[in-house]
């Protein structure tokens, strides 16, 4: 009686080794469900414990349930001065990325420029030339 506690407790002892834990989508949801409702420290680590789970378990998890499940509440609670901070740092290098795109199109669009200004140039110069051949009675 004891052991079977022990293999619900803990649900790694419950298979044999070498064998890949499947989880179906109610497991999953379950799990994250319970992932959600952590808030004190500690806590989350305790439930990846009792599940035989790692973090990257649940990361994969919810980025499946955002896909599959647009309708189920995200965690609610908000996000972390830690968050914050690197989701600010990730719009300010993605803000230097688009300033630097934005100056090379602005020097594209100048070199584009001054090559119709040159071609402008050199048409309007072969016209004068040609113009100019025509009244000297030079043939070419």
């Amino acid at each position: 009686m004891a052991d079977d506690a022990e293999k619900q407790a803990d649900p790694a002892r419950s298979r044999p080794s070498g064998t890949r834990r499947r989880f179906s989508d109610k497991e999953k949801l379950r799990i994250l469900e319970a992932a959600d409702r952590c808030t004190r420290p500690g806590e989350l680590g305790l439930l990846l414990r009792r599940e035989g789970i790692y973090s990257s378990h649940l990361a994969t998890w919810r980025r499946w349930r955002r896909r599959a499940h647009p309708e189920m509440a995200q965690s609610q609670q908000p996000p972390t001065e830690s968050q914050l901070r690197h989701d600010m740092e990730r719009l300010e290098r993605e803000n230097v990325r688009l300033r630097l795109k934005l100056e090379h199109a602005d020097k594209l669009l100048a070199l584009q420029k001054k090559m119709a200004d040159m071609m402008e140039a050199i048409d309007r110069s072969n016209q004068q030339d040609r113009g100019s051949g025509a009244s000297d009675g030079r043939s070419a």
